[in-house]
């Protein structure tokens, strides 16, 4: 097997600047680094990962931790990874993404094993177990979330009280005043007390009366069917609602369709948001559905920075950091009609 100094011969660099490649130690410019990279390659050089790791008792290794439980891999969940992922490497680390028990069993075995550095918590509740149990076992970790009191913790978070503020502010400003909010359901499941639909139930709520508009909350199953069954009962329950919120892209297809079975046009009689999604998702649905697009790759690389910080010890303060969802207005958003505005 090839060694650092064959790949430095190879390489026209020291043996330093090859160990700065392999270990992300120090800054090294592209141009060398790629000449490093390439030699490695024809070489066929390994980096040998746990060797490093006993002889620095560092693994250079970050875990992001996401709960086994459900479909709950996202389009969003996918930047936040990729954007994590991608920083880390830049920053001379590897990222690896971890299913663990919703309760933070097996999180024990992860950590005391030295398998990883430190680890970025994803899909977090109000009251998460998780987040104890890492505090007891004194591991570096960052929260892309919040609980229910984070401010002695690090996070990165979207902004869901701006971003939903926002939502109704668009809606408000076309002349809706009744309006809808659709959730994912996880009553009953080890995700319940999920903080995103908390806090976003909270801001709608208190804007609906702080406003003195109409609001009602349902909440959807999964899939096709339960926006279907949201659509039915959102107009049970107001079936003059001309504006609705939707947290939940799996059931964004199924709400448009339960709708138009009712007799609904989109965006005619009643106008629809998705929050907290993607452009791309959005432009799946017929019409394009307007958006609140999630900051997904900025929370992914603050996320990986906030934790790399901790662990090169260049953190300076305890990181809070929250951004809201930027709307994309499309097609499924409009002047509320006149009929309806008679009505309200």
């Amino acid at each position: 097997m090839a060694t650092m100094q064959q790949v430095a011969d190879r390489a026209g660099v020291s043996i330093a600047t090859v160990s700065f490649v392999v270990n992300g130690t120090k800054y090294v410019t592209p141009k060398t680094k790629a000449r490093v990279t390439a030699a490695m390659r024809e070489l066929k050089f390994r980096n040998n990962v746990v060797a490093r790791a006993l002889a620095s008792r560092r693994t250079r290794i970050i875990a992001l931790l996401f709960p086994t439980t459900g479909n709950r891999f996202s389009p969003t969940t996918s930047e936040f990874f990729m954007a994590a992922a991608e920083r880390a490497s830049e920053r001379g680390y590897h990222l690896v993404l971890w299913p663990v028990d919703p309760a933070g069993d097996d999180l024990h075995d992860l950590v005391s094993g030295g398998l990883v550095d430190g680890v970025i918590l994803m899909e977090v509740r109000m009251d998460d177990p998780r987040v104890a149990v890492l505090t007891e076992l004194d591991v570096p970790f960052t929260l892309i979330g919040r609980t229910r009191d984070s401010s002695g913790l690090p996070y990165v978070d979207i902004d869901f009280e701006t971003t939903i503020e926002r939502s109704i502010d668009h809606l408000a400003e076309l002349g809706h005043r009744r309006f809808g909010l659709v959730l994912e359901d996880l009553d009953g499941t080890p995700m319940a007390g999920y903080a995103p639909h908390r806090r976003v139930e909270d801001t709608f709520e208190q804007a609906m009366s702080a406003r003195g508009f109409q609001g009602s909350v349902v909440y959807a199953e999964g899939g096709s069917e339960g926006g279907r069954d949201a659509a039915r009962r959102l107009l049970e329950a107001d079936p003059d609602v001309t504006a609705v919120l939707i947290m939940k892209d799996d059931s964004s297809a199924g709400l448009l369709v339960g709708l138009y079975a009712a007799g609904r046009r989109v965006p005619e009689d009643v106008s629809v948001l998705s929050v907290a999604s993607s452009g791309a998702a959005g432009d799946q649905h017929y019409p394009r559905l307007s958006t609140m697009v999630a900051p997904g790759r900025a929370l992914g690389t603050r996320a990986a920075d906030a934790l790399i910080d901790q662990l090169d010890g260049t953190s300076v303060e305890l990181p809070h950091f929250l951004l809201p969802c930027v709307l994309r207005v499309a097609e499924s958003t409009a002047p509320v009609s006149a009929g309806a505005s008679a009505t309200a």
